[in-house]
């Protein structure tokens, strides 16, 4: 992965949407709001329904896309002391199994932000990251780290093709976010992912794993900059990620013993 840059999270307010259904006797117009925005997951909170997969591994009939805002979210769903584990760039054959294998012995839930080929390429991947629980990300066709520089077709074709391989690969399961490359936000782009249903994504904690700069390092990062917000970046594609599995290996369990629960970033909430 190419060098990060750095991005301040914008707000954007989302208005409530008006939907019209057409009955044979007549019309009626029915008012859709938006969710209460909440500082977790607990009762009384909604939730979009989810479409699973079908057997036959095809994409079932496309349901209307949850609302969600056009800003950068950064919390966690749970709150609290709660992190986001996220995961970029990705599928990989070789470092992404070891990575669902050590989420799974510390029983953590984590976010897959995947590139369109690599999704296509690696479909068994992309359904095993789902059906053990974790939630999908569409981090481009390309990974294109400049495209805030062109034009708002190339931002609509690099979100929107990625999301229909991902979902394909995917059996047709939902795409809850869209991270942007390197952090290559522009308000089309957070307005073509979130009209779709996936909430823009930033991070807090850049390992620079990509740098491969040691375990060590990757670990020392997470340690130091946790106290900047809860969301955590890390890398399973893009090269070697030997290091970011072993920090991995170590990361999880501190940040249980550090009391700090594993969530999933904001869908709904500003």
């Amino acid at each position: 992965m190419g060098q990060k840059k750095k991005y301040t999270p914008q707000i954007a307010a989302v208005a409530s949407a008006v939907a019209l259904s057409l009955a044979a006797w007549g019309a009626a117009v029915l008012t859709d709001t938006e969710a209460e925005a909440r500082d977790g997951a607990g009762a009384g909170a909604q939730h979009e329904q989810r479409v699973p997969p079908t057997q036959d591994g095809k994409a079932p009939a496309q349901v209307k896309p949850a609302k969600v805002p056009e800003s950068i979210a950064h919390a966690t769903e749970a709150g609290g002391k709660s992190v986001n584990i996220t995961i970029d760039d990705g599928p990989d054959p070789n470092w992404t199994p070891q990575m669902l294998d050590i989420l799974k012995e510390n029983g953590v839930k984590a976010t897959f932000c995947m590139v369109g080929p690599r999704a296509k390429e690696y479909p068994a991947l992309v359904k095993r990251v789902v059906a053990e629980g974790h939630r999908l990300c569409d981090h481009t066709m390309d990974h294109d780290t400049t495209m805030d520089k062109k034009s708002v077709a190339y931002q609509k074709q690099q979100i929107l093709d990625a999301k229909r391989l991902i979902e394909e690969a995917a059996g047709g399961a939902k795409i809850d976010y869209y991270r942007a490359p390197g952090g290559a936000f522009t308000p089309d782009s957070r307005k073509i992912a979130a009209a779709e249903g996936m909430r823009p994504l930033g991070w807090n904690v850049d390992t620079k794993d990509f740098e491969r700069p040691g375990t060590a390092a990757i670990v020392g990062a997470v340690k130091n900059e946790l106290s900047n917000g809860p969301t955590i970046l890390f890398h399973d594609g893009g090269g070697d990620r030997s290091q970011t599995v072993e920090a991995l290996r170590q990361v999880l369990p501190w940040l249980k013993q550090q009391g700090h629960p594993t969530s999933f970033p904001v869908r709904t909430a500003p």
